[in-house]
């Protein structure tokens, strides 16, 4: 019974470090790419991460324009250098390269057809 309980606490504090670790992974990640995004090139695509309706008017208010928009992520571009800047400024909750932070650019799809 001793050894029982002395298994479970060591897999529960091993659990606890994994999820730990990962956690401090993701972290690192996002203050890094976050970090990233203010040096980006006028023009590139930004994700605001938020609200819809909290992007669309951070957007407005940084002279941008909206791209695409999910439920929580809105695509916007501008060619101003301190877009970013401004979103923040205009009350944007996170504000990511889009190419950097999983490849969405905002731009349509080019589809391909297969020769058969």
């Amino acid at each position: 019974m001793i050894i029982e309980r002395a298994s479970r606490s060591s897999a529960l504090k091993r659990l606890t470090q994994i999820a730990g670790s990962v956690a401090l992974v993701a972290a690192g990640w996002l203050v890094v790419v976050s970090a990233l995004t203010f040096a980006s090139a006028p023009g590139k695509s930004m994700a605001i991460i938020g609200p819809p309706a909290q992007a669309f008017d951070a957007v407005i208010r940084a002279n941008g324009r909206v791209l695409n928009a999910s439920r929580y992520v809105t695509i916007a571009r501008s060619d101003d250098a301190n877009f970013v800047t401004q979103l923040y400024a205009a009350g944007a909750l996170l504000v990511l390269d889009a190419e950097q932070a999983g490849g969405c650019t905002g731009l349509p799809r080019k589809f391909t057809t297969a020769k058969l």
